[in-house]
């Protein structure tokens, strides 16, 4: 049996499954410990089913844990960012894009040192020993224990930050290194920037692992775990504490995957509503369709691969206001009737949904409130909401349905007919049945679709390298690019003699000179027992 587990910013939900079917289900608000919120849902999801610790095989965990950590800038460490490039990119050091307080809270020290290559494989300049070792000597003096280490071109040859990463390494033992080539692709400063994003992260990382650890360790569970990735696969803990950016949008991807397997559909646009977002993404061959643009995270960009998404402040705890023919404030979804003006989100109560709503006997009208007064949704207490009045829920439930559509409408990128699955503990608050003729589909247990798809993912890995076809053929190219997939997926948890080649892209630079070509190739396939 495997239990899959997402933990949200306002709710924590899990599954108990076997053999494609849901056990038992949980949902509770998210706590700040995340040890303590995994002992709580695999306590409660194995009680809810009457079985014993015994029986669990896996554990898959999604979190936005470290995503928060950013966006809040909490709990991040302070690190030694070294580009490789000298004296290429001076115009442009690292953290220089950076938001202010963010490179406060990261930015320990940085240099641009000799190394790099060109577009066609050739050195910049060569790597300085003596340079990299006293620069590893002046991170440790200012105690400093993470370093992001990003070469010019680096999707093309791994060589410079690698042996870079050997030199500091042996000089001093105790620093813990980010490489950009196992983290992003082209783009320099982009790929900079999300090298040093995960070396801020990777201490905070081992703690997260350390506390599921010991939690699954007290309720006698000896089973392998997993963490969820930004594409619909899973990685190994030890994986994981070694990547945290790879779970940024584990969220979204899980309820992605898990919408597209309980509604038993390969290709499908998916909404899932939280409680205090709507995502809207799009499944592909069943993983989510990923973003061709550069990310951006808290106001960095960032290049590493993330999920194509629309996400609007629309939830089960968006806050829904009226204000009589007044004006509407311009970040939140309204609509007006009759000289009455209703407003919903962006604000959300979030994880206090159960004590601030109406219907929980708190004093804040929420869209939660709306769905229960409207007869959609069965929660709490009814007659908290018995007064409001009816153009008040229908106006609130025509925003959201409204923005909704709009959000659907802004991820179709074709003509093509797919159906639209809704999923998510806020689901009841749409009233679609059908969307542009297409059926509107509600599986069985799509309040918990993401803990869903944490629990059916495979391993994953991929391979985003740039190959000069001057000096092999396309064949070689594509088959080294095979090779590397499938090690990163093995590396990640995979089963060996079972994964599978996903996805692979193949495209010409035309702006480079010669016969360069990115390949980009997805593997795939169950995680080792």
């Amino acid at each position: 049996m495997q239990i899959g587990i997402d933990i949200g910013g306002t709710n924590t939900d899990a599954v108990l499954m076997a053999d494609g079917k849901v056990l038992a289900t949980y949902k509770s608000p998210t706590t700040a410990s995340v040890g303590e919120g995994v002992h709580k849902a695999i306590s409660q999801v194995l009680a809810s089913a009457g079985v014993s610790t015994e029986v669990v095989t896996r554990v898959v965990l999604g979190t936005t844990h470290f995503t928060n950590a950013v966006v809040q800038r909490q709990g991040l460490d302070q690190v030694c960012a070294i580009r490789l490039g000298a004296p290429a990119s001076r115009a442009f050091p690292p953290f220089s894009v950076w938001p202010d307080d963010l490179a406060a809270a990261a930015h320990g020290s940085s240099a641009i040192l000799k190394g790099g290559v060109n577009f066609d494989g050739s050195p910049i300049t060569a790597l300085d020993d003596t340079e990299l070792r006293t620069a590893a000597d002046r991170a440790v003096d200012a105690g400093f224990t993470s370093v992001a280490l990003t070469s010019i071109f680096a999707p093309l040859s791994r060589d410079n930050e690698q042996t870079a990463r050997d030199i500091m390494a042996a000089q001093q033992s105790s620093l813990t290194f980010t490489l950009s080539s196992d983290i992003g692709n082209l783009g320099v400063l982009e790929r900079e920037n999300a090298t040093i994003l995960n070396a801020c992260l990777t201490r905070m990382a081992v703690d997260v692992v350390a506390s599921i650890e010991a939690a699954l360790a007290s309720l006698g569970i000896a089973c392998p775990f997993f963490f969820s990735q930004n594409d619909g696969t899973l990685m190994s803990a030890e994986f994981a504490a070694r990547f945290p950016v790879r779970t940024f949008a584990s969220g979204p991807t899980n309820s992605i995957r898990g919408a597209g397997f309980l509604a038993g559909v390969q290709d499908a646009l998916v909404v899932d509503i939280g409680g205090t977002t709507t995502d809207v993404g799009a499944l592909r061959r069943g993983y989510p369709r990923e973003s061709a643009n550069t990310t951006e995270l808290a106001g960095l960009r960032t290049n590493f691969r993330m999920p194509d998404l629309v996400s609007i402040g629309i939830g089960g705890g968006s806050l829904v206001a009226e204000i009589g023919g007044g004006a509407a404030n311009s970040n939140a979804a309204a609509t007006s009737n009759a000289g009455i003006h209703v407003t919903v989100g962006p604000r959300s109560v979030g994880r206090l949904l159960t004590e601030q709503a109406l219907v929980f006997g708190g004093a804040t009208l929420t869209a939660t409130d709306i769905a229960v007064a409207a007869g959609l949704l069965d929660a709490g207490n009814p007659n908290a909401v018995a007064h409001l009045p009816r153009i008040l829920i229908e106006q609130a439930l025509a925003v959201i349905k409204r923005d909704v559509e709009r959000a659907v409408d802004a991820m179709r990128v074709s003509s093509d007919d797919l159906p639209v699955i809704l999923v998510g503990g806020g689901a009841p608050l749409v009233g679609l049945d059908a969307f542009h003729g297409q059926p509107v589909i509600r599986p069985d247990h799509g309040h918990v679709a993401n803990a869903v798809g944490s629990a059916v993912a495979h391993a994953g890995g991929e391979s985003d390298r740039i190959y000069n076809l001057d000096k092999m053929s396309r064949e070689e190219a594509v088959s080294l690019a095979e090779a590397e997939a499938r090690e990163q997926c093995v590396r990640a948890g995979g089963e060996p003699g079972q994964v599978e080649i996903v996805e692979l892209d193949a495209l010409p630079l035309t702006y480079l000179p010669g016969q360069s070509v990115r390949i980009r190739v997805k593997a795939a396939g169950p995680p080792a027992a």
